[in-house]
């Protein structure tokens, strides 16, 4: 994916909508560009447009590093800080050697799985994939 220094929103926009007309209505592909439209529009709508140029330009940044906010050597000391309420939607830690995003569900966070870089990503075959 090549970085596109200073784009135009607007422009983006006008491009992706040319392509949305080269797919049906209801197909997934149709589906998948408005909802990309969708996403570009949303950082202007809550008027924090800086922080995802920002946020794009680091994606792009070979010297990135995700930022790990705590670290927990058991997920009981976690959850405690979790419960504290004193935490934020995708802030990064580690729990016992292993990465976790915290998320926010109705009413609550939670962790989600989510390995940092050099973690070993552990995948489970599903009972099709090993007959």
């Amino acid at each position: 994916m090549p970085y596109i220094p200073d784009f135009d929103t607007e422009t983006i926009l006008h491009i992706l909508n040319s392509i949305i007309q080269k797919h049906p209505e209801g197909s997934p592909e149709r589906a998948a560009i408005e909802l990309a439209q969708i996403a570009l529009i949303y950082p202007r709508h809550i008027r924090k447009e800086d922080d995802f140029r920002r946020f794009y330009r680091d994606v792009f940044d070979p010297s990135f590093k995700l930022k790990v906010s705590h670290e927990f050597s058991t997920r009981e000391d976690a959850d405690k800080w979790l419960a504290s309420g004193k935490v934020e939607d995708a802030e990064r830690v580690r729990i016992a050697g292993k990465g976790f995003m915290v998320v926010r569900l109705p009413g609550r966070f939670t962790f989600m799985s989510a390995p940092l870089e050099g973690e070993e990503v552990e995948t489970h075959e599903s009972e099709e994939d090993s007959e």
